[in-house]
């Protein structure tokens, strides 16, 4: 097949699903054309050595990357986010016409921030089949309260109403999106998945326990964004609750980045510190010189089903979890016996899971970590993923209303 993708990140970006879907699609022997933006996520200005220009390609044996200039943001206002989201969507509809001509099926990533673009992108190349892949959800506040956040509402629920066909991450993400729109026959769980090359289990090196600090400690680690969403206040008040157990390590930026660490300022939380953003590749070595991943997120109806990726990462290196969270992320945890839970934003609740976990012996979390790979390799992983979305790709391309689930 020939596959077009639209992606608003891509790696170098953190960015794992896009990427190595991409990736293994054309390793199987398709071809693949990503459109996607120059890489600023996180933290909201480009990368150093990249500069924006148009007609930016890279190749590779079947696959190629079109990056097209967009107004970078940190995701740290609606105004701010708007600019990136209509930036992006129009150098992407002034590319597509000629970049995406004749592809078979165009398969979107990462809903919402890339809606207006794959509009557009359908609009340009007039009626293409499409497979909308779900990665996240907005929050109500994030996608109503304005006119341009309510017409931008709009064209997602006729992204939804119109797709060929549209896969969800989690379970419970499949009501959200039928509610918005979708036709539940044409919807299909497809679970997230992570960079493999990555993340795996490995042993600490001397520079990963330095960074983490710990001095036998119990750590548990943040890895990834700070922003609203994961709500990390909750956290530092958590570990400073039992400040004489445990040490919370912060590793990543943001735009709510500089707020947590003046809260860790203000309120003298000794046991609270932060890692600058780190490479992808060096994740999985932070992750082993940690005891626990927490995943955090807000108490928001439309959040519960949504997975972080940090989960995927964290069972892929056979890590286990701590999560304040609510809906699907807490299932997974439970279901797999891979960790530690309790209720979003119950800074008490996280704190009793906190000087919990810092009592639990290194064998027993080792258990736990084994036992989060051992789900991932079996209902997560890189192979099953592209499986499924591969067979909606070719069902999609061929005109045929796939059963919902296969």
């Amino acid at each position: 097949m020939r596959i077009g993708i639209l992606s608003y990140h891509f790696p170098p970006e953190p960015a794992f699903v896009p990427g190595s879907l991409a990736e293994e699609l054309a390793a199987r022997g398709h071809e693949v054309r990503v459109v996607t933006g120059f890489p600023h996520h996180p933290g909201g200005r480009i990368y150093p050595g990249w500069r924006q220009h148009w007609r930016y390609e890279t190749h590779s044996e079947r696959l190629t990357v079109r990056r097209v200039p967009r107004y970078p943001t940190a995701d740290s206002s609606a105004a701010a986010r708007l600019a990136g989201h209509v930036s992006f969507a129009s150098a992407a509809a002034l590319t597509a016409r000629r970049f995406l001509a004749g592809i078979d099926v165009l398969h979107v990533c990462q809903l919402p921030a890339v809606t207006l673009a794959a509009a557009a992108l359908r609009r340009a190349l007039g009626r293409v089949p499409t497979v909308l892949h779900v990665q996240d959800l907005w929050p109500r506040e994030e996608s109503t309260g304005d006119l341009v956040g309510s017409r931008t509402a709009a064209a997602l629920r006729r992204l939804y109403a119109e797709a060929d066909a549209v896969a969800v991450t989690a379970p419970s993400m499949r009501d959200l999106v039928v509610g918005a729109g979708a036709d539940p026959a044409r919807v299909h769980l497809v679970l997230n998945w992570t960079d493999e090359r990555i993340f795996r289990p490995s042993r600490p090196s001397p520079t990963a326990r330095r960074l983490v600090g710990g001095d036998g400690r119990c750590v548990v680690m943040h890895a990834g964004t700070m922003g609203p969403r994961q709500r990390l206040e909750t956290a530092v008040h958590a570990a400073a609750a039992v400040a004489d157990r445990m040490d919370l390590v912060l590793v990543g930026s943001g735009a709510e980045e500089p707020r947590i660490r003046a809260l860790v300022t203000g309120w003298n939380v000794p046991n609270v510190r932060f890692v600058e953003r780190r490479s992808p590749v060096e994740m999985a070595d932070l992750y082993a010189a940690a005891d626990y991943q927490l995943v955090a997120s807000r108490d928001l109806p439309e959040l519960r089903g949504v997975v972080p990726t940090k989960l995927q990462a964290a069972f892929s290196c056979a890590a286990p979890v701590v999560a304040s969270a609510a809906g699907d992320t807490v299932t997974m945890v439970e279901r797999a016996r891979a960790g530690l839970s309790c209720p979003p934003e119950d800074w008490s609740a996280l704190a009793d899971r906190f000087w919990l976990a810092a009592t639990i012996p290194a064998d027993a979390r080792a258990e736990m970590g084994r036992r989060g790979r051992a789900a991932y390799q079996r209902h997560m992983s890189l192979r099953a993923g592209v499986d499924r979305i591969e067979r909606i790709l070719s069902d999609v391309a061929a005109g045929q209303a796939s059963a919902p689930g296969r």
